[in-house]
């Protein structure tokens, strides 16, 4: 293979526009080449970006072009393992946005894809391809703070007043915990290697159809956890791995740069807080370099399928859980 990857991308979405077909571009060993798009106006927003970039009109037409070596997925997430199923069977690598299925099993079928095809597939799970997560996974890990105790985290925003928006649809898998709540259930299980023993509690809001309001407890191998992740709240994100000895504290922990500025803080005893900053780093651009040095070398990526099949069955559990209060 190349040493470049050439890429295409299926689906003209607004945050490809913004934020992975710039990260696409930018990233070394990467080059951004096509787009599928029924949108000649969103298209060529893209071409701006990239002029000479090839457009196709439906996405069987890009997969059909044997320069493109990976794809990058942004469809609305209840087309994802079909796409994914179906740009696998093309020959070509997988970056699929999250949740990369709607139910755990699904992603079984992908990985088992992955091992007959021998291509790399993985969701964009770009967190851990952070500075900032990586620094605090150490932490935790490596005892500096102690014994671990507790997990706190929140993610919202609150997009009441954009009822057109995927997020607001059931048919296409919305909701606020498959947008969000992948980030704070799947950092809680990456920084400290560990699945929940059992989901205690979980009080869902339902608008439409969609969770918009989620309140979720777990019992982890000798500590707590409590998310609280909202599309009907004012913008609120942080993450908080409390131990007996000291906190580890994430202040810009999933949209670092556009919420704040990416800091790990270590609070230890006596007060004392010893902070550590990510100013430049881009989770996006880091995330299309991993995924390239993976499909080259074959090296271990931060998050394979297990690690998205896992906080799937997460929420699964979420739903489960919800699902027994309702029915008590």
């Amino acid at each position: 293979m190349n040493k470049v990857i050439r890429w295409g991308i299926l689906g003209a979405s607004k945050f490809a526009r913004e934020q992975m077909g710039p990260a696409i571009h930018s990233a070394r060993g990467a080059q951004l080449v096509a787009l599928a798009s029924g949108s000649p106006d969103k298209a060529q927003a893209f071409v701006d970006i990239v002029p000479g970039l090839r457009v196709y009109a439906d996405y069987d037409a890009l997969l059909a072009d044997p320069d493109i070596d990976a794809v990058y997925i942004p469809l609305p997430n209840h087309l994802h393992v079909q796409w994914s199923k179906r740009a696998l069977n093309a020959g070509k690598h997988v970056l699929c946005e999250k949740p990369i299925a709607m139910a755990a099993d699904e992603i079984d079928d992908l990985i088992a894809l992955r091992d007959k095809t021998g291509l790399h597939i993985a969701e964009a799970f770009m967190i851990v391809h952070h500075r900032q997560w990586q620094r605090a996974r150490e932490l935790v890990q490596t005892g500096a703070i102690g014994t671990l105790m507790h997990v706190e985290g929140t993610f919202a925003y609150n997009n009441a007043g954009d009822m057109a928006n995927v997020r607001q649809k059931p048919e296409f898998g919305g909701g606020g915990i498959p947008d969000i709540g992948v980030y704070t259930y799947g950092a809680t299980r990456w920084v400290t290697g560990q699945e929940p023993v059992a989901i205690t509690h979980a009080d869902l809001t339902f608008e439409n159809g969609v969770d918009v309001v989620a309140r979720v407890s777990a019992r982890f191998d000798g500590f707590s956890a409590h998310w609280v992740n909202s599309m009907r709240m004012h913008p609120l994100q942080d993450m908080a791995f409390i131990g007996d000895q000291g906190i580890v504290k994430l202040t810009a922990p999933f949209n670092p740069q556009r919420f704040g500025e990416a800091r790990v803080e270590l609070h230890q005893n006596g007060m004392a807080v010893r902070v550590e900053r990510f100013p430049a780093d881009n989770h996006y651009i880091n995330q299309v370099e991993a995924f390239g040095e993976t499909v080259r070398s074959g090296a271990q990526y931060a998050w394979p399928l297990e690690q998205a099949r896992g906080t799937q069955a997460m929420i699964d559990a979420v739903f489960a859980k919800a699902r027994e209060g309702e029915n008590a």
